[in-house]
């Protein structure tokens, strides 16, 4: 069996229901939850994007928000200042150049304040089933010990190959069984190795 035939194989059967950890229930509130989960968890975004999006459920009560108040909401998280700056220009750029709607066009989402390839990657694939895959800790630190990519690639090249190894059409799927995998199995510290069904081309082993 192929390398990628058996990561794809060994994937759906270790994660088949991985899926977007971030709670959200309308388009523009994943990509909110994108831009507050730089440099922190999924679960610490989730436990204060309720309050965030009771008090500002779209772009237009966000973009009229105080500065001050949205830092009080999303403090926990780290970074809350510059993410509070970001997310209230995010919006402005919603309300002004798209109707307060999320765009489904990379060049669009990627020229809003905050918002980067890896962003625009996840809400493309998530909102709009575009075929994107996008590259985060754990989807880099894994395609490194799977041998898809080198120790020194950056995200991009990480990206590159990783489309270049896999049908386009398991993009979106494989792009969450990579953070599952990455997030629950093959960790950054004491990954679980023993009973690994990728072990035999594991790059971290050898």
């Amino acid at each position: 069996m192929k390398k990628t035939e058996l990561i794809i194989k060994s994937l759906d059967e270790l994660f088949p229901d991985a899926h977007c950890e971030l709670e959200h229930k309308s388009d523009f509130e994943l990509l909110i939850a994108v831009v507050l989960s730089a440099q922190t968890t999924d679960q610490r975004v989730n436990s204060v994007t309720p309050d965030l999006f009771e008090r500002y459920p779209d772009a237009k009560s966000l973009a009229k928000a105080k500065l001050e108040d949205v830092e009080d909401i999303i403090r926990p998280i780290g970074l809350y200042h510059n993410k509070a700056i970001n997310i209230i220009k995010l919006s402005n750029a919603l309300v002004d150049r798209f109707d307060g709607q999320v765009p489904s066009n990379r060049e669009e989402l990627e020229a809003l304040p905050g918002v980067g390839r890896k962003t625009a990657n996840v809400i493309l694939s998530n909102c709009f089933d575009v075929p994107a895959f996008a590259v985060d800790t754990h989807v880099s630190r894994v395609s490194k010990r799977l041998g898809i990519a080198d120790e020194d690639d950056d995200v991009n090249k990480i990206e590159e190959k990783l489309m270049r190894s896999f049908p386009k059409d398991k993009w979106g799927r494989l792009h969450h069984q990579f953070i599952f995998f990455g997030r629950y199995k093959c960790k950054a510290v004491k990954p679980d190795c023993a009973d690994c069904p990728l072990k035999s081309i594991c790059h971290h082993l050898a």
